[in-house]
């Protein structure tokens, strides 16, 4: 080595060596914390009160995550302003893996296209992957002498006043199904707001509530319990669950989709790394026959896929909801 070569001093050798480290540390000390995850308990906000759907895919998922890291998986309901606000927390909060969001068509499809909100559905998040889909359910009041949606739009069209239904808050997905059936009827119908779809039971049950769309994991034990009576499934094709149940599209309502969508999202700017293991571990989850299981049980499709797949399913939904807003020029105190 040449003696007068700069880096031939033993001190300057050290300092360079101390400098790419430092550098070294800097450039993967994050890909090293990341790995890490999670080293403590893992929060899943739920937009919406418990009792609900989305309340009850993300308490299956989070149980059986936290049996697979180790670590408790808590579900953390912030309901109000049809999601709103617990999405807006999560889009707040840190981006470090720990503060997810089980988002939903309501959340991320349907809001951005209704009214201003406090966050931005792509800009403010990062998709991880999706959950499920399921299928809602045109149920109608046991107090109803109505037989198929044929007779439920004969009964609108003879009533003063027409009909009300009810949905789980203004702008959700079930609110939006609901508008687009009485669009595509050409029936008149008063929006009654709930909390959840499942609040308004009662009412469905006593006749003040003439009927509502909401998800098949509540609709489909509430009507063979009688409570309710269910006229017709919003998928394109007819439930295993129900296979009596004839579609809203065999009902004469082509192109009618009354499905929802369930999805984890995490604040934007998590690392890539942490987004490619919550992704690998949720994935898991859901290949699981127990949770696939569980899920069917609940009228719900476990879907699972990547990062990419859950943007798409975002840009796309979000577009069919604007031309369905559009075009029946809904409102969102309709």
């Amino acid at each position: 080595m040449n003696p007068l070569h700069p880096a031939s001093s033993p001190g300057k050798r050290r300092l360079i060596t101390t400098l790419c480290a430092a550098a070294l540390c800097a450039a993967f000390g994050a890909d090293a914390q990341t790995a890490d995850w999670p080293d403590k308990p893992v929060r899943i906000v739920v937009p919406f009160a418990p009792g609900g759907s989305t309340d009850a895919l993300a308490r299956a998922v989070g149980t059986k995550l936290a049996e697979v890291l180790r670590q408790p998986v808590v579900v953390d309901n912030r309901a109000g302003a049809a999601g709103a606000i617990g999405a807006q927390a999560v889009a707040r909060a840190a981006p470090d893996g720990y503060t997810l969001l089980l988002a939903t068509s309501s959340t991320h499809a349907v809001l951005p296209h209704l009214r201003p909100l406090p966050y931005d559905a792509v800009k403010d998040f990062t998709p991880i992957t999706r959950i499920a889909t399921a299928p809602n359910v045109l149920v109608v009041s046991p107090t109803l002498k109505v037989a198929s949606v044929k007779d439920l739009v004969q009964l609108a069209a003879t009533r003063d006043g027409g009909l009300n239904y009810a949905s789980s808050g203004n702008g959700t997905v079930t609110h939006l199904i609901s508008a687009d059936f009485v669009h595509r009827a050409g029936i008149r119908a008063r929006h009654v707001p709930y909390k959840t779809g499942i609040q308004a039971l009662p009412e469905i049950n006593s006749g003040q509530i003439d009927f509502a769309f909401d998800s098949i994991v509540w609709t489909l034990p509430q009507a063979q319990a009688g409570k309710v009576k269910a006229l017709a499934i919003g998928s394109a094709e007819r439930s295993p669950l129900a296979p009596d149940l004839p579609t809203m599209r065999e009902a004469g309502f082509a192109g009618f989709d009354g499905t929802t969508w369930f999805a984890l999202m995490g604040p934007a700017g998590l690392p890539a790394k942490t987004v490619a293991e919550i992704n690998r571990q949720v994935n898991a989850v859901l290949r699981d026959p127990e949770i696939r299981a569980q899920f069917e049980r609940q009228g719900a499709e476990a879907l699972g896929g990547t990062p990419q797949e859950l943007e798409k399913l975002v840009q796309d939904d979000g577009k069919r909801w604007a031309g369905v807003i559009a075009a029946g020029n809904i409102k969102i105190d309709q």
